[in-house]
């Protein structure tokens, strides 16, 4: 090849090797931003798969919290209802207790006042005997004097 030839395809050579590191930063630029928009794609899918999992996880602690205050409710309203059985039950004992106690009273007191009521017949009956008895001796006494005096007496 001729001098000249060489030199206009070195020369044509140099410009294209220039014109393609023209392009191939644009190129590059390209691929960088395509690589740049993927991780910047990838970064806010990850964020809005962050943010939704954040979200579940704050519903599950809500859910959680409204499950614990249900069965709170739940285990006091139990106490609760257990706490007024067992009182009903406990005043129901009191006051069959009560009415046994003045049932007892009652037939005590029944008993004392018929104890009572014997025993004054008792001692009417044993006053009377007494009394009839002293008189009957009285009688017996003052005929018998009477006998003596009108003995003595000659009458």
């Amino acid at each position: 090849m001729n001098p000249k030839e060489q030199a206009k395809r070195a020369a044509e050579k140099q410009e294209e090797t220039r014109k393609v590191p023209d392009v191939e930063p644009v190129e590059n630029l390209a691929k960088a931003s395509s690589a740049l928009s993927d991780v910047l794609a990838q970064a806010e899918r990850a964020y809005a798969a962050y943010t939704s999992a954040q979200k579940e996880v704050s519903r599950a602690y809500k859910d959680n919290e409204q499950q614990v205050e249900a069965a709170y409710k739940e285990t006091e309203k139990k106490a609760d209802e257990d706490y007024e059985q067992a009182v009903a039950l406990v005043l129901s004992a009191r006051l069959e207790s009560e009415r046994q106690a003045e049932s007892a009273y009652a037939k005590a007191r029944e008993e004392a006042k018929q104890a009572y009521e014997q025993a004054a017949a008792q001692a009417l009956a044993t006053r009377k005997e007494t009394v009839d008895k002293a008189w009957q001796d009285r009688e017996k006494t003052l005929n018998l004097a009477w006998k003596i005096f009108t003995r003595t007496s000659g009458q």
